[in-house]
């Protein structure tokens, strides 16, 4: 939930908008952006994401799924638990 999200064009990346999470906050840490919301994501889920920035979206998130599709389940559901602690 709060993630959206569409259907890749060829190449081996989503792109979620992920703005949805800007404004909420865990222990006090508020996401302004996805720069925060990436280092979150790094430090409590144990996943590396790319912010969209360079990619011509700031409200966007870069998910590489060029891995097995266990460790692409694994990588999805760590990072549904910590988006579930924001509020």
């Amino acid at each position: 939930p709060g993630v959206e999200v569409n259907m890749p064009g060829g190449a081996f990346y989503f792109f979620p908008n992920v703005s949805s999470f800007f404004g909420k906050s865990v222990d006090g840490k508020v996401i302004a952006n996805a720069d925060d919301l990436s280092l979150f994501l790094l430090s409590d889920a144990h996943v590396s994401v790319v912010t969209g920035d360079a990619f011509g979206d700031p409200n966007c998130l870069r998910l590489s799924y060029a891995a097995s599709e266990e460790e692409l389940r694994t990588a999805v559901d760590r990072i549904k638990a910590s988006l579930a602690k924001l509020s």
